[in-house]
């Protein structure tokens, strides 16, 4: 039997997608799935009469596949990659690549690649973005690791990604180690931060204006045909016009306001702390999703706790434009949280990362896919050490234009008691980030009040401490 192409070790939906995909682009593809039984359905259900062979062991999937042999994981992150792993290496010889495409933190990635390639194998951190649909007609996707790796798989890779308006493919090499995982991360990041920015959004069209589900669907629809075009909003519009089979209510009535997350928004919050580097949008995010998960304490909170009793008493249609301008500018600051946090990255960990180049690969496929991302490609093409979005005169004029807006809908939901934790810290993040001074020179004061820790004057070099409490 002629050998496939590569081998993918994991069956659930994105997996099963992504063999699809591989197959669908003329690839061969040897598959295995420890619960043996997903491996026999989904080659009597999915497979049909592409070149996919069901394999019932890891030796015999690696047995299954021509030389250098290619193996790609598409299973939980942590133990079971790095139990995968262990049972992989003695079945695969020098110059065989292992692919992890799950959600693995860039730190276990950069772990592996020593280990695997110590064994004389090649190893790449792979991320991957699109949901099951995009794993089926073609992700965002984001490789890192061995240069060589990349070398023998970047046809199959960019064959089975999403491809943008010229026909370029939505997949280029990240960088070594764990670039790929890290990219991915950050991506994760910014889609918390856009995702959270959009729901405060329809909060606000809802507990301030009092909007009908069908009056907001609209709304959304519209804004998806303008400056806010991406996959996020076009689904929310999707989803507002959505109603639950069983009880005619707006599906959205019916879910309960309790949030999950898998973790990637809580590492990138972790590692721009590590690197110093403000994220406050996409850490506010993850506190949101934190704080709805107090439900109960919540609601216990809402008998006891006492806010605002005014309501709105302003032009509706000019408040739901300020919405959409608030919702731009602060998508704008998360983007740029980001981006800085991936320039901060590539200089702490060596990467180069090419930043015009990310932006390109997220312009289509991935959850993030946003027509704005080609106004950020062009940033970096005219700058390419650009500091921050913000300074790039495209977004300048943009936030501008908006910041009247942003300034009214940030007020009017403090006002009114709403909760608007993205959009007002990124509101927080611009005037920060455009403020010449801060109130740090009171902080650095009293550091060295209570601790000594020394401060920098604006009069001279150096390091300085002042004796407070002998000089009272």
């Amino acid at each position: 039997m002629p050998k496939m192409d590569i081998g993918l070790v994991g069956l659930a939906v994105m997996g099963q997608n992504l063999v699809l995909n591989m197959a669908d682009k003329g690839f061969g593809v040897a598959v295995f799935n420890r619960t043996i039984g997903k491996v026999d359905s989904f080659m009597t259900e999915r497979a049909g009469n592409r070149r996919i062979t069901g394999t019932h062991s890891l030796k015999d999937l690696c047995s299954a596949l021509k030389r250098p042999k290619t193996v790609m994981l598409m299973i939980k992150a942590g133990k079971p990659v790095d139990d995968c792993i262990e049972s992989l290496v003695p079945l695969l010889e020098k110059g065989d690549i292992i692919i992890d495409a799950g959600n693995s933190l860039f730190t276990d990635t950069i772990r592996r690649s020593e280990y695997v390639e110590k064994e004389g194998l090649l190893y790449m951190g792979v991320g991957v973005s699109g949901g099951e649909e995009g794993a089926l007609k073609g992700p965002s996707i984001m490789p890192g690791g061995s240069r060589e790796a990349w070398e023998h798989v970047k046809s199959l890779l960019r064959k089975v990604s999403a491809k943008v308006e010229d026909g370029s493919p939505c997949c280029e090499y990240m960088g070594p180690g764990g670039a790929g995982h890290y990219v991915k991360m950050v991506h994760n990041g910014i889609e918390y931060g856009d995702s959270q920015l959009i729901c405060e959004a329809y909060f606000l069209l809802k507990r301030i204006l009092g909007l009908s589900y069908e009056e907001m669907q609209r709304i959304f629809s519209e804004w998806n045909g303008g400056e806010l075009e991406s996959y996020l909003i076009e689904i929310t519009a999707d989803i507002l016009g959505r109603k639950d089979p069983d009880t005619g209510k707006p599906i959205v009535e019916i879910i309960l306001d309790r949030a999950a997350q898998k973790g990637t928004g809580k590492w990138a919050s972790q590692n721009a702390l590590d690197l110093g580097v403000v994220a406050s949008t996409i850490v506010e995010a993850v506190f949101a999703r934190s704080i709805s998960t107090i439900k109960k304490q919540r609601v216990r909170a809402s008998k006891v706790l006492r806010g605002p009793r005014e309501t709105f008493d302003g032009d509706g249609d000019a408040f739901v434009d300020a919405v959409r301008g608030a919702l731009y500018a602060s998508k704008v600051c998360s983007y740029a949280q980001g981006f800085v946090q991936l320039k901060a990255a590539s200089e702490e960990y060596g990467w180069n990362l090419d930043l015009g180049g990310i932006a390109q690969v997220w312009r289509n496929g991935c959850v993030i896919r946003a027509k704005f991302l080609d106004r950020i490609k062009s940033a970096f093409d005219r700058e390419p050490g650009l500091a921050n979005l913000l300074l790039d005169s495209f977004f300048t004029k943009a936030v501008e234009k908006n910041q009247k807006n942003w300034r009214w809908v940030v007020s009017t939901a403090a006002r009114l008691g709403v909760p608007v934790p993205s959009l007002s810290s990124s509101l927080a993040y611009y005037d920060s980030f455009r403020s010449e001074t801060l109130p740090a020179n009171l902080l650095q004061a009293m550091r060295d009040y209570f601790g000594a820790h020394t401060y920098e004057r604006v009069d001279r070099e150096g390091y300085f401490h002042t004796d407070w409490i002998g000089t009272k």
